[in-house]
């Protein structure tokens, strides 16, 4: 099942709700507004496709998209009642990645929607790995990795971490917000077999990890809990 996040900006409930229902059951986290300002509200880094509506009320869906351009390159598929050819070149003039004219097939829907997030998830990966290329460091918050050397810091103080912990963090901090199992985690850190067990040694380990990292390990601020799935690395809570 995906963890990704789609905004889905609509101003008609039943048809919000049909996409809602729809995206949420081939597992996707499925967030709504209802206008263009309630859009603009909820963009964050978490997005990672936004289904938008041409008419809405207040500001239009075409003023949205270029506003979301201003600071995302999220992929953008715009729905519409208009079909005539001047509106979609409009629209993806305006930033827009893709464009589905109402009435469409759940099908033709779903099939955008995997296509513009495969697409996306492209980018992100051949994007980050240009960057890693560059120095080999990520920064997250008030932490630094430094990829090439096993090296970890917060607020700029070097911090003492084992093996184990410094592979879990790597692991986690390149893909934020994807959700890790603990079957997932153990067999790309310890690299063998998973078995049941490991549970229990996974959740030591980040015990620990979280001691390191955390203001307070009690409440985590970067390493969190999704229970009954894993662990993801987060960034849609900062730390104060």
């Amino acid at each position: 099942m995906s963890s990704q996040v789609i905004l889905v900006v609509e101003d008609e409930p039943a048809i919000r709700e049909g996409i809602r229902i729809l995206l949420g059951g081939e597992g996707y986290i499925v967030r709504e507004a209802a206008s263009g300002e309630e859009a603009l509200h909820q963009m964050n880094d978490t997005i990672d496709l936004v289904i938008l509506d041409v008419m809405l009320p207040g500001i239009s869906g075409i003023k949205v998209c270029e506003e979301i351009r201003k600071t995302s390159t999220v992929p953008i598929l715009f729905l519409t009642a208009k079909f005539q050819e001047s509106d979609k070149t409009i629209g993806l003039t305006a930033g827009g990645d893709d464009y589905l004219s109402k009435p469409f097939s759940y099908a033709e829907l779903i099939a955008r929607v995997k296509a513009l997030l495969r697409r996306y998830c492209v980018y992100r990966e051949k994007k980050q790995t240009m960057a890693l290329d560059k120095d080999q460091i990520l920064t997250s918050g008030r932490l630094k990795i430094a990829l090439d050397r096993n090296e970890v810091w917060k607020n700029g103080v070097p911090l003492d971490l084992t093996e184990i912990e410094y592979r879990i963090l790597a692991l986690l901090i390149q893909h934020p917000q994807r959700i890790f199992s603990t079957h997932t985690i153990y067999e790309s850190v310890w690299n063998e077999p998973y078995f049941y067990s490991a549970n229990s040694t996974i959740m030591v380990h980040i015990r620990k990890l979280r001691t390191k990292i955390e203001d307070d390990p009690q409440n985590p601020c970067y390493i969190r809990n999704v229970w009954g799935k894993g662990y993801r690395y987060e960034t849609e809570k900062p730390c104060s």
